[in-house]
This record gives structure tokens, sequence and C-alpha cells, in this order.
């Protein structure tokens, strides 16, 4: 297929870059490159993907008007571009979170109305559950965002199903949890956790580290993604681990594959959801979904990454600091 991936040189855009080329597809990357992080360490992400003949890249914004151009002959789009985090998304900059997470959403909607696509995949978020009444919790749930993200991301998929019902748009929103793996944003808990067990600085633990997350390995979510490309699947689909696990009971496995963490508590933020859990049916039954890393496992990848990619690693992403490490699918 040929495909074009919005937000291509994130965490996850850069493994599905990947993922897609090993499939055979010809990859468009597209990515504005803003500076949530540092640009270089996204630049970094697509390293390998450059390698290959099928994959271009092309620093855009999706509400560039040149991405029209980008879009001819396209059979899939899959939307990871976006805004992420939930703590930020408080006070004045929400204006920012609507512009990248909703506005760019319905003008990429609108640009691909009338193309033949075989489907548009939007990464969507557990957070639109915000605290869920019932786990696993099933779509059917009744969203209550505790977040201004979860907001946006809700929103977003709003517009999904608007343009799938209205035009015909073959939309899929994909509920992804909490999801980890190499080259994590460095925002991220497990990112941060592993920097804390290699001589970093300590974790900052908000709460008592009862909060379970339902924690789902990258390479898994983006096998899901291109699986509900090629299926016949439409609307919206939980994506999640299988098991969720409280942050002492993570913090625990990470100290087992990298080392001991020195924790720095703190009370408890607005805008986390106290518990996570995805029902996967719907995605299972959809397009064969079903989570197939165990925890440990992708911790330990993640940590063996991080030990070999230090030295590769540019100057300004090592002393990265972004505020307070982040639950979100980023």
């Amino acid at each position: 297929m040929r495909a074009a991936v919005t937000g291509a040189a994130g965490f996850i855009g850069s493994h599905l870059c990947g993922h897609l080329l090993d499939a055979g597809d010809t990859v468009i990357g597209i990515d504005a490159l803003t500076d949530y992080y540092d640009p270089v360490l996204k630049r970094h992400n697509l390293a390998e993907a450059h390698r290959s003949p099928a994959f271009s890249f092309h620093p855009v914004d999706v509400l560039d008007p040149q991405l029209d151009a980008l879009l001819d002959d396209v059979d899939v789009v899959y939307h990871l571009a976006g805004q992420p985090g939930v703590r930020p998304s408080w006070g004045r900059e929400f204006a920012l979170y609507t512009h990248r997470n909703v506005l760019a959403t319905q003008h990429l909607l609108e640009t691909v109305r009338d193309r033949p696509l075989r489907k548009f995949v939007h990464t969507s978020s557990s957070s639109v559950y915000g605290d869920a009444h019932r786990f696993p919790t099933p779509e059917t749930a009744c969203p209550r965002p505790v977040s201004p993200y979860g907001v946006t991301k809700l929103a977003a998929e709003h517009l999904c199903e608007l343009y799938r019902t209205t035009y015909g748009v073959p939309t899929v929103s994909l509920r992804l949890f909490t999801v980890y793996g190499p080259r994590q944003r460095p925002d991220m808990a497990f990112a941060r956790l592993i920097a804390a067990a290699s001589g970093g600085p300590p974790f900052p633990l908000y709460g008592d580290g009862r909060q379970t997350r339902d924690f789902t390995y990258v390479q898994d979510v983006v096998a899901a993604m291109r699986d509900a490309a090629c299926s016949r699947f439409t609307g919206i689909a939980n994506l999640g681990g299988g098991r969720p696990v409280s942050m002492r009971q993570a913090i625990a496995v990470v100290e087992r594959v990298a080392g001991p963490v020195a924790l720095d508590r703190r009370p408890a933020l607005p805008g986390d959801a106290r518990h996570t859990g995805a029902d996967i049916t719907v995605a299972a039954r959809g397009f064969g979904f079903w989570p197939r890393t165990r925890l440990e496992d992708g911790l330990a990848a993640m940590a063996k990454h991080a030990a070999l990619g230090d030295a590769e690693q540019p100057d300004a992403a090592l002393n990265t600091d972004i505020g307070t490490p982040s639950t979100d699918i980023g």
C-alpha cells in the first residue's frame, strides 16, 4: 500500500513507519517537527526509515496547503500528528491543543473526504474515558475526559465519526492505552523511570502509586494499526495491553530489568485518571488484535535500547527536561 503517516517522527509514528516499510508499503512521512520535545531527537527517530528507498519525509504541518499534493494516490492515511501531554493542556496552552488536535484533524479529513481512501486511521487516547466507572472499559462507556487534552482527543474522534457517517470516509479511531517502548517520548513515565535507574534524576511519582495503567507495547500497537487499515473495520476500538498494573508494580518491573529507581514523591495532579483498563473485544473481533508483549519483555527492550543508544543520541537530547512525566500516548 501507499501510506501517509502524520506525526511520522514521533515515538509511535517512527515505529509505524518502520513497520509499514517492513511490510512492503511505500511511506510518506509528514511531521511539522514541533518543539514539544527536541526536534533533533525526532529526526533521530527516523534514521532507520531514511535508509529505505520506499520512504520520503516532508517537514510539513498538517494545516499547510501543500499537504494536499502529498496525499495524491495514497491508499491509507495514518493520522498520529497532534499535541500530546495531559498535564500541560490546562490554561492558555489549550489553544495550542485545539489547533493541533482538533483543527488539524478537521483539515486533514476535509482534504481526504473525496479521495478513494482504503482507510483513515486516527490515533485517539484512553484519556477520552477519564475516570471510567467500568473496568475493563468498553467503547460503549460514556466518555468523561478529566483533562483538556482528553477533550480535544474526543473532539477529533467525533470529527472522524462525522466524516465517516456523512461523507463515507472509512475512518478508524484507535483509543490507545499508555503506549511504551524504545524511543518513548522523554517526558513519559517509563522513559523517565529507566533514566532514573541509569543514574538520572529521581522519578517524580505523583500520588500514592496505586493508580493503574493498561500499558501497551509500541510494536503491538503499530501492527494493529496496519491490521485495522487492511480490514473492513470502521469505527472506534480500544488498543490496550490486556492487564492493567499499578505504578508501584511497574516501578518494581523497571527495577528488575534496569536497576534501582530513586523516587521523588509528590501529590497527585489534576487531569490524571485514577485507573485505566481496556476491553479489547472490538479490536480482537474487528481486525484480530491481541497484545503479544509482556510488560517485563517490553521494558527490557526499552532498557537495552537506552543503554545502546545513549552514545548515539544528539547532545541536545541528553539533558531534555520538559516538565512532569506523562502517561498519554504521545
